[in-house]
């Protein structure tokens, strides 16, 4: 590029920024009253958590709602009345369904008797997927983004000196991390994904694995050769296929958390009538021919996500087919990249799934606590890059497997 088109590229940033300069940065109640059109301008990419409608069937089933504790306060960013910028975000006045865990931050400042709750999140409810939290405007160069994520940050430092305790962004894709970290704490977890290295089919996979790894999986697959498994999308599905899934689901969270899970059997119907192209559901049956489990997988371009899954008879092997082997199977047969099958696991480990980083940005009012917090994370990062290493140390693929 020519010096004279430099600088052209710089006077138009500096335009670009200075427009910026008259903003406006508001909560919203519900992503209907953002509008889908806004929406969609500013999230692009085809992850399905951060779709309107996905956002939506949260709102309109009441999973999130002040009575569940997850009360809508999404953050709009507007320039006259255009629309530049959106931060999915929630009131919250509890710790469950973020899957990045401050319990010890809430004991510790109800020990000193203070509130820790409410406290603002942003992140997709009950949703341990990385993603783009910041839905910036289509064109932005770096830096316009970085001036519009820093408006927002210092919007949430505002709102936590006056009604909120903290603030806390889950699952941020790692640029955004490392320049929010600038202006707030940084936190490091991990997860577990599967990658696929150009597999041609399931035995093509297995050959890349030690005979021990190799031997176990096939023995475990053999558990369940009788059973039938089928991906059907979520809009050919039939409502008796649905209804079987939501039962599998809620009786799973039944019979491990004592209630029938965080979503409902409107949200579930409501997603199938609108997401229903990135659904894959799982239908299980059993040689009679009678459906007995269940799984949930949303997809993208280039992602298959394993979210749920429920069995109505307990089946030696059949939760380790049905939510790693079909989808790692499904991924291969598709040319997907990457299988996420869930936070936390690691049991997933000797089946090739892989220890990835996770992000997270917090910023805390409360000044000592703010820095015993940020202590805690530093030190937290080397612990988990430390497991994150014993982790890969025993994964089952040979020396030589790319």
């Amino acid at each position: 590029m020519s010096e004279t088109g430099l600088i052209s590229d710089s006077l138009a940033e500096d335009s670009a920024l200075t427009a910026l300069d008259d903003i406006h940065i508001s909560f919203y109640d519900s992503v209907e009253a953002i509008g889908r059109q806004d929406w969609l301008l500013m999230f692009r990419d085809d992850n399905p958590f951060t779709q309107f409608d996905y956002l939506l069937a949260l709102e309109q089933s009441q999973c999130v709602c002040p009575l569940t504790g997850w009360t809508p306060k999404h953050i709009v960013v507007q320039t006259g009345d255009k629309v530049v910028a959106i931060l999915p975000c929630y009131e919250k006045t509890h710790s469950w369904g973020e899957y990045v865990f401050d319990w010890a931050w809430a004991e510790a400042y109800e020990r000193n008797g203070l509130q820790y709750y409410p406290k603002l999140v942003a992140a997709i409810p009950f949703t341990p997927v990385t993603g783009q939290r910041f839905g910036i405007m289509e064109g932005a160069s770096k830096s316009v983004r970085h001036h519009l994520i820093s408006c927002i940050l210092n919007f949430l430092n505002r709102s936590i000196e006056q009604d909120f305790s903290s603030w806390h962004c889950l699952f941020l894709p790692k640029d955004d991390f490392n320049f929010a970290s600038q202006q707030s704490i940084a936190r490091l977890a991990t997860q577990f994904h599967w990658g696929n290295r150009g597999y041609q089919n399931f035995d093509d996979y297995l050959r890349h694995l030690v005979s021990r790894k190799r031997k176990t999986i096939v023995k475990e697959r053999r558990m369940v050769s009788e059973y039938h498994f089928e991906f059907i999308t979520g809009e050919q599905a039939s409502s008796a296929q649905w209804e079987h899934f939501i039962e599998c689901y809620q009786q799973t969270y039944l019979k491990r958390s004592g209630h029938t899970g965080y979503l409902s059997s409107d949200f579930f119907e409501q997603l199938a009538d609108t997401m229903g192209n990135q659904i894959r559901l799982l239908i299980i049956s059993d040689p009679q021919q009678t459906m007995v489990a269940s799984a949930l997988y949303f997809v993208s371009k280039t992602h298959l996500y394993g979210r749920y899954w429920g069995c109505l008879q307990e089946v030696d092997g059949l939760h380790f087919e049905a939510c790693y082997y079909q989808g790692i199977e499904y991924a291969i047969k598709h040319g997907l990249t990457t299988f996420d099958a869930g936070a936390q696991g690691e049991h997933k480990v000797a089946r090739g799934f892989e220890p990835i980083e996770t992000y997270s940005n917090h910023n805390v009012a409360h000044a000592e606590f703010s820095h015993a917090i940020n202590h805690y994370c530093q030190q937290e990062q080397l612990h988990i890059k430390q497991y994150m290493t014993q982790m890969s140390a025993k994964l089952p693929y040979k020396q030589n497997s790319e």
